[in-house]
């Protein structure tokens, strides 16, 4: 990712936005989707697991992956904004010691990255402008499983997403993209994981791909 888009990814996920994930995780929990992935990694087995989430914002998902069993985990996010808010998330739920954040574009650095038991990647594909690139090498250092969601490929999210990006780049802010589920998935089975869950709500489509 270039230095313009890493300047504009730490403008449109800054401290307000961190404030705001987590003033809504202590309140209501996770989101729908979020959910959704910790109750499928957590059925396929995440007791001492080691976990890697790729833009993990405030790392609720962590948090919660912790409380299923898992026995420590490494989130790498892009924006610095972020860090106050979940070292406060980290504090209050004692784990301040199994949870190491890094910042960085996963991309980049993956080469100093140890691999995880568990890999996430909750709505960061539709992020990035090469799911090839960032999810293959998800993929990559996942061991069991590489959990992921993004955004469902339909005309009306395409177009909504095009109408958005407009006004994203005239006030410099970072572009989103509705990348094809084939080339996602296509991009984690090339470096042998298989999928064994697969579910399309109303905007966002979660995937959980295993390593036999």
């Amino acid at each position: 990712m270039s230095n313009c888009c890493a300047r504009s990814y730490e403008r449109f996920f800054g401290e307000r936005t961190a404030r705001r994930d987590a003033r809504r995780y202590r309140r209501k929990g996770l989101d729908p989707t979020a959910q959704r992935l910790v109750d499928e990694v957590a059925a396929r087995g995440v007791t001492g697991a080691s976990v890697l989430e790729v833009g993990g914002g405030v790392g609720a998902i962590e948090l919660e992956l912790l409380k299923r069993g898992a026995a420590r985990a490494t989130n790498v996010e892009l924006s610095h904004g972020y860090e106050h808010e979940a070292r406060a998330l980290l504090a209050e739920a004692g784990v301040e010691e199994r949870i190491e954040r890094r910042h960085g574009d996963f991309v980049a650095a993956e080469a100093a990255l140890d691999q995880a038991d568990v890999v996430v990647m909750h709505r960061v594909v539709c992020c990035y402008p090469d799911p090839e690139a960032l999810v293959g090498l998800g993929a990559a250092h996942a061991r069991h499983l590489l959990a992921l969601s993004f955004p469902r490929d339909t005309w009306w999210i395409r177009l909504g997403s095009r109408v958005v990006n407009v006004f994203f780049r005239a006030v410099g802010w970072i572009e989103s993209y509705v990348h094809s589920p084939a080339r996602i998935l296509a991009a984690a089975q090339a470096r042998g994981l298989t999928p064994v869950h697969d579910h399309s709500g109303r905007l966002w489509r979660t995937a959980v791909l295993e390593r036999e």
